[in-house]
């Protein structure tokens, strides 16, 4: 379980390594910010994607990707030197000020457009049809592994405000029109969705 609150970027220090049962395998060196938290074993939001560290180094850790995560994700398009945002599994005690984040991806959304609002940005994301009943204005959402509270919200796309300090620390600070990100619904509107379901409620 993650809070969406991005503790640090890392870079790819190495070329993706494929699998032999089709996946690839992640080398990426942590920067600061993670000291002791990525042992072998541990969980890490990578992008907003939930892995296991199966290797740990002194400069970089190994993750292993299965063909599941590279189809639902955009993890598969990293190439070395990459920055992606990382954030460790929260801890008992740890203050959860962003939202109950899983890492599961629920799929990958395009950027529509950047607009810049002072030294804030709107950014809007298109939204599959699939996920339209999951998404409210002022509601949780995950992009790239941050938690991000939605600005407004259409049929068929959706916007999030970025305040300074997200632009700086996380790698949304580098979106462009035409990227693509990871997306993950906030897990409470899919329950409610479902309890609604199963009662007959559309």
């Amino acid at each position: 379980m993650f809070s969406g609150l991005v503790l640090a970027r890392g870079r790819l220090s190495a070329r993706p390594r494929p699998t032999a049962g089709g996946g690839l395998r992640l080398e990426i060196a942590p920067g600061a910010g993670l000291d002791g938290r990525l042992p072998i074993g541990a969980s890490v939001s990578v992008a907003g994607v939930c892995l296991t560290v199966a290797e740990a180094g002194a400069q970089s850790v190994t993750l292993e990707l299965s063909p599941e995560t590279l189809a639902r994700t955009t993890l598969g398009d990293l190439v070395e030197g990459d920055i992606v945002n990382l954030e460790p599994a929260l801890r008992l005690g740890d203050a959860l000020g962003g939202h109950w984040v899983q890492g599961h991806v629920d799929g990958t959304v395009e950027v529509l457009a950047t607009v810049a609002l002072g030294d804030q940005r709107e950014v809007a994301f298109s939204l599959p049809e699939d996920l339209q009943a999951f998404m409210v204005e002022k509601g949780s959402v995950t992009i790239d592994g941050v938690s991000l509270t939605v600005a407004h919200c259409d049929t068929d796309r959706f916007s999030v405000a970025l305040i300074p300090h997200t632009l700086e620390i996380t790698t949304l600070g580098s979106l462009v029109v035409g990227q693509r990100v990871n997306l993950e619904i906030d897990i409470l509107s899919k329950y409610v969705h479902q309890a609604l379901a199963s009662r007959g409620a559309k």
